[in-house]
């Protein structure tokens, strides 16, 4: 080891160059997936809207990797600050975490060439070619690697945030390897076996990246309030093994329409089931997160957190339902699929992102972090209602297209529901618009922020 590599060792001042890279391109990632999501919600309006040139087949696949990959980077560069702050440490290695940046900004690069162009791996998720999960796994290991070795502690004395990071790197690693089983004859040959392999991983790869932004949640929220009791507490390690518990068994409401062994259904439906204790708890707090809510709404990073706690009630509600096996033989498919997907990603990972990012931003540059506080207040406003109102809407137009009768013919369904989808279409733009309102003046302070910075090497 060099002296000058001893000398970064020694130094405590976190190593924020790289973060704010990750967030900046998480942000990015943020405006332009949202952006295809709009351009895809017209489509449906004016199906002949660049059709030959950008159909919806390539926007769809577009808006979700962008979307996902916001809530991946976003996260691993909070987790990259954090694990600084609380071990008081800088990371294991800078240059690891750059290197595992670039490889994640070629991989995105790749990911939106191949989907633009039309070259798909004939997935119904994950649909880029396989050979570009080579690169993502390796940006992952070092991710992972970089993180157990900056995180030098106990994992019988860490709190709550690092067995939640611990776990979502580790869960994620696994769910991806295994959505990569279709390449081996025995799964990919066989359409039950593939088809169950893959909405499994998938339904569990979602309980790995919750893990790393809950993590996250539960780190804002410590500082913030300046107390470690809920994070060290008996009762929330419990809901932790509950939710680690359905990360790894509740897949099977994905899965109850096909013809695979009844006990996978069971097993998975009664495991899911006890997340009506994870509502029980958030009901029975509630009253006591509004009267925080009073004394510190003042702060940007925990309105988003209020913002986030609300919508983990209502997805938690519909996803409870969508588990109950006759309910989901009939929402299976529908709008009502994209509601709990859209209410998940964008109500709960997106708004406890913002949480994060704007509490890492007021901590860097507080200064020039006020100046954009009018705009943050504006987008949050308009975010939050316009996603509730497009969310009811998507839940409306599901239920109608699950109480249709079947000799109704499609064409004619569509044409019935058009004002509906002409209202979700004009909604996602407005959802936009608020986005724009918190992307933009963030984005620019990171950079300024990443050019202002003392380099870091």
């Amino acid at each position: 080891m060099s002296l000058k590599d001893q000398v970064y060792e020694n130094d405590s001042k976190p190593e924020t160059k790289v973060v704010l890279f990750f967030i900046s391109i998480s942000l990015i990632y943020l405006f332009v997936g949202m952006l295809f999501g709009v351009t895809g919600s017209f489509q449906y309006i004016f199906p002949e809207w660049l059709r030959n040139s950008f159909s919806f087949a390539r926007v769809r696949p577009l808006h979700v990797s962008l979307v996902i990959s916001w809530i991946f980077t976003a996260a691993s560069g909070g987790i990259y600050y954090y694990i600084q702050d609380f071990s008081g440490k800088r990371l294991y290695s800078n240059r690891l975490a750059w290197v595992h940046g670039i490889i994640l900004l070629f991989v995105s690069i790749c990911t939106f060439v191949a989907y633009s162009t039309g070259k798909f791996g004939g997935r119904e998720y994950l649909e880029f070619p396989p050979w570009i999960g080579i690169p993502l796994i390796l940006y992952w290991i070092l991710f992972m690697f970089n993180f157990f070795k900056s995180v030098k502690i106990s994992f019988k004395d860490a709190p709550i945030y690092i067995w939640m990071w611990a776990t979502g790197l580790i869960f994620f690693l696994i769910t991806f390897l295994e959505s990569q089983l279709w390449l081996i004859g025995f799964f990919g040959e066989n359409i039950v076996r593939d088809t169950t392999i893959q909405w499994k991983a998938l339904g569990s790869m979602v309980g790995s990246w919750n893990m790393l932004v809950y993590g996250t949640a539960f780190y804002v929220m410590e500082k913030i309030s300046g107390n470690s009791t809920v994070t060290n507490s008996k009762q929330t390690f419990f809901f932790y093994f509950l939710g680690l518990t359905n990360l790894m068994f509740n897949w099977g409401h994905h899965t109850y329409i096909v013809p695979a062994s009844p006990w996978i259904r069971n097993i998975a439906y009664a495991i899911s089931m006890t997340e009506l204790l994870i509502l029980a708890n958030i009901i029975r707090q509630w009253r006591s997160t509004l009267d925080d809510a009073k004394k510190n709404f003042h702060l940007i990073s925990y309105r988003f957190l209020i913002a986030a706690d609300f919508w983990i009630l209502l997805n938690l509600i519909l996803a409870i339902a969508i588990s109950v096996p006759a309910i989901n033989l009939f929402t299976h498919g529908t709008h009502i699929t994209v509601a709990h997907a859209m209410g998940t990603t964008i109500g709960i990972n997106t708004m406890i992102l913002f949480a994060s990012v704007t509490y890492l931003l007021s901590k860097l540059s507080f200064v020039n972090f006020m100046r954009t506080k009018i705009w943050i207040d504006r987008g949050f406003w308009l975010s939050n209602i316009g996603l509730a109102l497009f969310w009811i809407l998507l839940l409306v137009v599901g239920v109608m297209k699950a109480v249709s009768e079947d000799n109704v013919a499609h064409n004619i369904l569509i044409d019935k529901m058009m004002p509906f989808f002409q209202t979700i279409s004009f909604l996602g733009l407005v959802i936009l618009v608020g986005f724009s309102f918190l992307i933009f003046p963030l984005t620019k302070l990171c950079i300024r922020n990443l050019i202002d910075s003392k380099t870091e090497i």
